[in-house]
């Protein structure tokens, strides 16, 4: 991958001065196209044969996408997934702290994003090393823009667990949450998971399969999460971005003490503190906190009381 050929020059305002003598270097986080490479930001091309070292998640797809740009990297690359993750950061570091320009590119979409990349920006960050990015395509905004559902409130929650038993425990968490959900998820597991939110949110909760997108292929599946799943289990291919509607706003009295227990219990299961949790199901149901707390209590003291 490396090439005699002269760096590219950088023009822009938000280069610093890397490589004066002592001076830390920069960590660049740059998108990638997640499917047509003619949307591959004006800065990539650049920042590729500019940096000292790219850190790719896969160096033959870094090798096809230099080539599909017309540019040769000039730096040293080195593979950085999730396998390595852990014992390669150090070394970038190092590398970093030396004055060097250090560019990660992930397989698709922006570094760190459900990609390799967090670890790295955190140890630099400790460090107090510059990190910067090359703004480029995103599956969870592009899928969230084009799939009719609410756009002005949303969360993304990357992957659901493999596991059934806790793909589900995931999915009670959010089960009252109001804004819009992005997920993640393989083609092989899409049937499964879209039945696990049907009976979850609820089989007529809306929702959109965007499959390939910018690709090909490129296909946009709406209607219920119930319809769905029943399409989903003939089977469908690609790199799939799964967006569901939130909640609706609970009418006061909607739901029972019972149903708020166990929504504070589900949250505290997670790992949230039981004041967050509390806070977090009045909101979602649209009451007081103090009836969520006097019903956790309520409950507290009548399993105490139980033989």
């Amino acid at each position: 991958m490396t090439t005699d050929q002269p760096r590219a020059t950088d023009t822009s305002p938000s280069h610093g001065a890397q490589g004066a003598p002592g001076a830390p270097g920069v960590l660049v986080l740059a998108g990638t196209p997640i499917g047509d490479l003619a949307d591959a930001p004006p800065r990539l091309g650049a920042e590729l044969e500019r940096a000292d070292v790219v850190a790719a998640e896969d160096t033959r797809r870094l090798r096809r996408l230099t080539q599909g740009l017309g540019v040769h990297t000039t730096g040293r690359v080195v593979s950085y997934f999730e396998g390595n993750e852990s014992a390669r950061t150090p070394e970038l570091v190092e590398a970093l702290q030396a004055g060097k320009r250090v560019l990660l590119v992930t397989d698709a979409g922006m570094p760190s994003v459900s990609d390799p990349g967090y670890r790295l920006v955190a140890a630099a960050v400790e460090k107090d090393i510059k990190v910067t990015a090359v703004p480029g395509p995103s599956a969870v905004l592009t899928a969230l823009a084009l799939s009719g559902l609410p756009v002005d409130r949303f969360c993304f929650e990357g992957f659901l667990p493999r596991k059934a038993g806790e793909r589900l425990g995931r999915l009670r968490e959010v089960e009252g949450e109001r804004r819009t959900l992005v997920y993640f998820e393989a083609p092989h597991r899409l049937d499964d998971t879209l039945a696990a939110m049907a009976e979850v949110f609820g089989a007529d909760r809306r929702a959109a399969v965007c499959r390939e997108l910018t690709k090909t292929y490129e296909e946009i599946k709406r209607g219920g999460l119930g319809e769905l799943a029943a399409w989903a289990a003939e089977g469908v291919r690609g790199e799939i971005t799964v967006v569901v509607e939130g909640a609706p706003a609970a009418a006061p009295g909607d739901v029972d003490a019972e149903e708020l227990v166990r929504r504070v219990q589900v949250r505290e299961e997670a790992g949230e503190r039981r004041k967050e949790a509390i806070a977090a199901v009045a909101a979602e149901a649209g009451v007081p906190k103090r009836e969520v707390f006097d019903a956790v209590v309520a409950a507290k003291n009548a399993a105490q009381k139980m033989p």
